[in-house]
């Protein structure tokens, strides 16, 4: 499996570090208001990506967190609690925001077919785990102490930068431009791991003592104190949006292998932007959809899936409702198809040979850096061919292991005796070029309530 890693800007073999098992971490929502589908996408590439290297063969443990406190509304240490801003919003406690858009967050991935982790964990939760690391970066060296908060000192990590490719002075140069908070923060890039509850903090809901006085985390201590401790100091993938890499996973790097002189992550994995209209979906322009505003289009959740796998995942993706329409009719067709095949009687005799082209032109395309689109011409080419129905079946069955379209779960429709007589006859008629013969018999069928479709291999019926 070759995979694009963003720390070494070029794509890489995926070696493991335990014999065929590889450690995955992915940074879950902050859970202060819907997810909408920009966040959709980047989950499904998390979800396409583990299913694949499953399907290869490999053993996946995979945590995911989710962000329930110290995520301020700056990516850096401004502002206010994005908990607390959510709570502000609803009218509601932040304990109570934080369960509701956790639950909304997990149903919404749900209904995109995405294979849950092995084990989610809440920031709230891992309080004590935190405070450990922080304390073991306070005994060697890395941090100082303000009246606001703890900080990293990014001057002492030498390698800060590495991720984005910013060297520090010219992340210094352009977060000058910023307004901080703290004036007795030392560097600009410096960053919060505790917040003291004092000052613009008194009145915050959520919070725990340390030896550094009551307080919370900052956001991204987080995730390297529960990737640590779930997966071990260095993790084989580390996955997130692009929009992390400058700040989050710049000060993951920087604090996890400072606390233990190892690489934090072998292979960065980040998926581009959603854009709608050409603009980047977010909450902050409110110009976003949820997975529910989707369904209430009349829409499926799954046809929103099968839109994501036609672009790269490193790619920005526009949305269009006309595309996620051609999408939703590309699904429609693959369940009739399936039911057709269901159906079908073998005429053809097995081709084991071609059956292996089709499974290693469809392995070959996912370990080329997850070519979903490529992977989904490898089936349709599949579905073409004349092997048989059984095994384009199971051909298809096996694929949808990794695309998660659920094809296995296609509803038979019971196509009545007459109807399918009806497109036989039309069938023929169309071969001996009786094309006024095969229109009134498609008219027929169509005030029979339903539709036929020609395809490659003869014809589609479906409930109209």
């Amino acid at each position: 499996m070759r995979l694009y890693n963003t720390l070494s800007r070029k794509i890489e073999e995926i070696i493991p570090q335990k014999n065929n098992s590889l450690s995955f971490y992915s940074c879950g929502l902050t859970v202060y208001d819907y997810a909408h589908i920009g966040h959709g996408r980047k989950y499904v590439n998390d979800d396409i990506l583990k299913r694949t290297l499953q399907y290869l063969g490999f053993k996946v443990n995979h945590v995911m967190n989710v962000t329930d406190v110290g995520h301020l509304v700056s990516d850096g240490d401004e502002g206010e609690d994005k908990l607390e801003k959510g709570a502000k919003k609803y009218s509601k406690t932040v304990w109570d925001i934080a369960k509701f858009y956790t639950e909304d967050f997990l149903a919404s991935l749900k209904k995109l077919n995405s294979i849950p982790p092995d084990t989610l964990c809440k920031a709230t939760e891992h309080i004590p785990q935190m405070i450990s690391l922080i304390k073991t970066l306070e005994e060697k060296g890395f941090t100082y102490n303000t009246p606001e908060a703890v900080y990293f000192d990014t001057s002492k990590f030498i390698k800060y930068g590495q991720l984005s490719g910013q060297k520090l002075e010219d992340k210094i140069q352009k977060a000058r431009k910023e307004v901080h908070v703290d004036p007795n923060k030392k560097h600009p890039t410096d960053f919060a791991l505790w917040f003291k509850r004092i000052g613009r903090f008194v009145d915050h809901a959520m919070h725990w003592e340390s030896p550094w006085g009551d307080g919370f985390p900052g956001w991204h201590i987080e995730c390297s104190a529960m990737s640590m401790h779930y997966l071990g100091e260095t993790i084989d993938i580390h996955s997130g949006g692009v929009d992390l890499i400058p700040v989050h996973h710049e000060n993951e790097i920087a604090q996890s292998e400072a606390a233990t002189g190892k690489q934090f992550v072998r292979y960065w994995f980040h998926s581009n932007f959603l854009m709608v209209g050409g603009i980047k979906m977010s909450k902050s322009l409110n110009n976003f959809y949820t997975i529910d505003d989707i369904v209430k289009k009349g829409f499926s959740p799954i046809a929103l899936r099968y839109l994501y796998l036609q672009t790269h995942y490193r790619q920005m993706m526009n949305f269009s409702e006309d595309a996620l329409s051609a999408s939703e009719n590309a699904l429609n067709k693959l369940h009739a198809t399936v039911s057709q095949l269901r159906a079908q009687k073998d005429e053809n005799e097995q081709s084991h040979d071609l059956i292996n082209t089709f499974r290693s032109s469809f392995k070959s395309a996912l370990e080329d850096d997850l070519q979903m689109s490529q992977a989904l011409a490898v089936m349709y080419d599949m579905l073409k061919s004349n092997i048989s129905s059984s095994d384009k079946l199971n051909l298809l069955y096996e694929f949808d292991d990794v695309l998660g379209l659920g094809l296995r779960d296609t509803e038979d429709v019971i196509i009545p005796k007459e109807i399918t007589e009806l497109a036989n006859r039309r069938q023929k008629a169309k071969e001996s070029k009786d094309y006024s013969a095969s229109d009134i018999l498609r008219d027929r069928i169509v005030s029979g309530g339903y539709s036929i479709e020609d395809t490659s291999e003869g014809f589609i019926i479906r409930k109209a």
